[in-house]
């Protein structure tokens, strides 16, 4: 049998990365992406040329009605590949708007907070519904729920509040299905960050660089590999929490 890994946001960025560790570790991969149809391509091609099937699934995810859709899509994929079971979700897609505290739009908090929160929580509940022989589902957190980044509200918010998901859901779920994070800290800089302030924040840690793929990645391996963890955060920041 053909284990299958859902990764959602997985077209680019940290998504992109655990998907291609999916693959490594012998997943077909089912791939979702919104806006980013060319670079989920791309992410697919890189999965096939592992040796490992991929198929793409596209959807707003702050829409539940089409997370709905997203997993009746994947029961058909299922239907056509048979002997492929879901046994790993990996929740990435997310967004990070900066925002004023004091002029943030309720509109806008609700935004940010159905995807980065209620979309993990509903896409759990439809992937532990299809695990039928067991699974994990690795949300992904950040540094950020252990901080205060007043720039960004919504989004510390969000994340502080997933790690919080992860736990409830790692006791509800057990022992068939394990939830379980990773908290990234510097890892990928954001397009409008020049080369000069990246080097200034990550030179700020305790091991002062940012962190590698393979660094991100093997905590998706460790957690795949050891089936005595659940409800647990891997902080993998270099320090970040720290200071």
């Amino acid at each position: 049998m053909t284990p299958l890994a859902l990764i959602t946001g997985g077209a680019h960025r940290l998504g992109r990365l655990f998907a291609l560790e999916a693959a490594r570790q012998g997943y077909a991969v089912a791939l979702h992406y919104h806006h980013s149809r060319s670079q989920a391509e791309a992410t697919a091609q890189e999965i096939r040329a592992l040796g490992h099937p991929a198929f793409l699934l596209s959807a707003d995810l702050s829409d539940v009605r089409q997370i709905f859709a997203l997993f009746d899509e994947l029961d058909r994929s299922l239907v056509v590949a048979p002997g492929s079971e879901l046994r790993l979700l990996v929740n990435s897609a997310a967004v990070m708007p900066a925002a004023d505290i004091l002029s943030l739009a309720p509109e806008d908090w609700d935004a940010t907070l159905a995807l980065n929160l209620r979309a993990p929580f509903v896409c759990a509940q439809q992937a532990a519904r299809r695990m039928t022989g067991g699974g994990l589902i690795v949300n992904i957190s950040d540094v950020a729920a252990e901080k205060t980044w007043s720039k960004y509200p919504a989004y510390t918010v969000s994340k502080a509040a997933l790690e919080t998901l992860t736990r409830i859901l790692a006791r509800a779920l057990a022992p068939s299905v394990r939830v379980n994070a990773i908290a990234p800290g510097l890892a990928l800089p954001a397009e409008s960050l020049s080369p000069e302030a990246w080097d200034k924040l990550t030179g700020r840690l305790p091991l002062p660089r940012a962190a590698s793929p393979a660094e991100l990645t093997s905590a998706l391996e460790f957690l795949l590999k050891n089936e005595y963890i659940t409800g647990q955060v891997i902080r993998v920041d270099g320090g970040y929490s720290l200071i």
